[in-house]
Formats: structure tokens, sequence, C-alpha cells
């Protein structure tokens, strides 16, 4: 069976990366981080199901937000846990983005909001589109606000 799995080039700390998301996601499953020579370091690990293998090495390369991991909460704690978790020693951006402090760009974003922006009504869809514009971290209780009011 085909599989696609990312696979993420760090410059350092890919041993504290690995450990950093296996402290913050609940199903996590570090399966090997292995030691290959001359700084080079490689991990596989699965996050939620998803696997990933990360490689550090020294490199011209550097995370950017033209790739990001879309993370869908169920609740509202959800999002304040993981929203907190991951910006720690990160950068905060808007719209439900931000970069951990590894430089990996996560859209942290609950189940709602997609549900509300996909009604067929579209002052709904518009009122909560331009709620979720006005914030960073996503708060569910201001985007109902916004979509009853539509």
């Amino acid at each position: 069976m085909l599989t696609i799995n990312p696979f993420l080039w760090f410059n350092d700390s890919l041993e504290e990366a690995v450990n950093f998301y296996a402290a913050t996601f609940k199903n996590t499953t570090v399966s090997d981080i292995s030691d290959l020579g001359g700084g080079v370091r490689l991990a596989s690990f699965e996050i939620e199901g998803q696997k990933f293998t990360g490689m550090q090495a020294d490199g011209p390369f550097k995370f950017n937000e033209s790739i990001s991991f879309f993370i869908n909460c169920d609740t509202q704690e959800e999002v304040d846990y993981l929203w907190d978790r991951l910006s720690e020693g990160g950068e905060i951006q808007s719209c439900g983005w931000l970069k951990d402090k590894f430089g990996i760009s996560w859209q942290v974003i609950p189940k709602a909001l997609m549900t509300m922006m996909a009604d067929k009504n579209p002052a709904k869809a518009g009122a909560t589109m331009q709620a979720m514009m006005q914030m960073q971290k996503i708060e569910t209780s201001v985007l109902k606000a916004a979509y009853d009011s539509a």
C-alpha cells in the first residue's frame, strides 16, 4: 500500500522536537532516533496516526508557512491546550496559525469553524469568516456569536 509521510529537515534540535511533540500530543510513538555520524540524526515517529520522519543535518533549509499541519480540534479545550503548548517559545500568527519553537507552522482549528464556514447561508458563513479574520487563537464562542447573529 502506498503511503505518503512528511519528512522534516531540522538544522538542529531534532531529538528535542520529537520529545516535545511526544509530550504535547497524547497519541505519539517514537520508533527510533539514530545517530548516523557526522552530526546527522534520523528519527521515526507517529503523531495521532500520522507517520513522520525527521532528519537533523546542517543545511540551508528553513521551515516556512508554505507547509503547515492542520489540527482539527473537537473542543475549545483542545484548541486552548494545543495553542498554548505549540506557541510556547514560538510565534503567534493570525487566523489560528502559529509557528512552534522549531519553526514548524501549525493551524489549530476547531471543527466548528469548518462547519460554520460551510453553511449554505452565505451571510452566516461570511459572518463566521469575518470573525475568524479578527482572531489569533480561534475562539469558538466568538465564532458562534457571529454565526448566530447573521
